[in-house]
């Protein structure tokens, strides 16, 4: 039970089990233009044909992918000038915050890039998203790798801390040594949540990665360079004000706000892990994975990742398209939920454990 205190972004899935995502057959998607429309009198899809069905929305607008990376890029441009030039703290420590939430945004771009979902084949796109990825320590061969492990077995117990936070039994959690009890705990601790860019990002996904092989994950060992070296720098030169409100706040603000998306996506109260002989892949979607309604400035700032339902399902539709889609599938319409309220974010926090005997995740015993 080490592998409970190791990030799940940081450990490399077997080939075998990397992209075990159901294949589909070619689709000619529509243009984007041209919106798909499903009768709700329609029967109603599973498995397979529900994954096929949600082609039709992988069509990507180029020109509207390229918009949406230039404006927040230059939208975290002007924040870090603000933060860094402004002698009014208060507007510095603003700035700072929407900054770090501008990061989430640029995260969600590089995510679906990583997919496939859009920017397919631009050798632009890939520099400036690979260098993003390395400076938010999140490069891009782990990243990868993991994430894409998890989409494939979302809500098995068993390597669910491939790429996601680690799930036992209760009757699992009665067989750990007081040790990995410890381990899990940590883990799972709201703290590592909020202060995830040490524990979540810098050791689990860039330390942990080398622990296995330097040089395949050679980029991780550039994050980690980059990172302490630009803190270095920026210290030294402009002081630690300056450094803390232009570069370790902001990516502070958008690790702690990256990890909690990520807990509650697949840790809410009304989610349901399916026993191994009975999982599939779109049950996982849309039973594993919540949707989590925002408001339009929340929704914008984390790129519509509240639709987590349908990228699970899909992660090939790219992330503009997605209320798009929940909106034309009857299927997607009734997910479990949860959302950004103190009290929702609490009851998420306070599950732990996976109970098959009352089918849903309760707290410690």
């Amino acid at each position: 039970m080490s592998y409970l205190m190791e990030s799940a972004l940081s450990l490399e899935p077997s080939a075998s089990m990397r992209d075990a995502a159901p294949p589909v057959a070619a689709f000619e998607a529509p243009a984007v233009g041209e919106r798909p429309t499903v009768s709700v009198s329609e029967p109603r899809r599973e498995g397979r044909a529900l994954v096929e069905a949600t082609k039709a929305f992988t069509a990507e607008d180029t020109r509207e992918s390229w918009r949406h990376l230039i404006v927040v890029l230059a939208a975290i441009g002007f924040g870090t000038a603000v933060a860094a030039l402004s002698s009014y703290w208060p507007l510095r420590l603003g700035a700072a915050v929407v900054d770090g939430l501008l990061v989430v945004r640029l995260f969600i771009i590089y995510h679906d890039f990583m997919h496939g979902a859009l920017l397919r084949g631009s050798r632009a796109a890939k520099l400036i998203l690979s260098a993003y990825g390395i400076l938010v320590m999140a490069p891009p061969r782990v990243w990868k790798e993991t994430h894409n492990y998890h989409h494939a077995h979302t809500a098995q117990i068993v390597g669910s801390h491939i790429g996601s936070f680690p799930v036992v039994t209760v009757e699992m959690w009665k067989k750990l040594r007081p040790i990995d009890r410890l381990k899990y705990r940590i883990v799972r601790n709201p703290l590592t949540i909020l202060f995830g860019y040490v524990p979540i990002f810098m050791i689990g996904m860039c330390v942990n990665s080398l622990r296995k092989s330097v040089t395949r994950y050679w980029d991780s060992a550039l994050a980690l360079l980059l990172n302490w070296s630009l803190t270095a720098v920026l210290i030294w030169q402009f002081g630690f004000t300056t450094a803390f409100f232009t570069f370790l706040l902001p990516l502070m603000v958008a690790t702690a706000t990256g990890g909690y998306l990520f807990y509650a996506q697949h840790n809410f109260p009304d989610m349901a892990l399916q026993p191994r002989q009975e999982w599939t892949y779109a049950r996982a979607a849309l039973e594993s994975s919540s949707y989590m309604p925002m408001g339009p400035v929340m929704q914008w700032l984390t790129g519509n990742i509240g639709f987590h339902h349908v990228h699970h399902l899909n992660p090939q539709i790219p992330f503009y398209r997605l209320p798009e889609t929940m909106d034309a599938m009857h299927e997607l319409k009734a997910p479990g939920e949860t959302s950004l309220k103190p009290w929702d974010i609490w009851k998420c926090l306070q599950l732990k454990l996976w109970d098959p005997a009352q089918k849903k995740m309760v707290g410690y015993p």
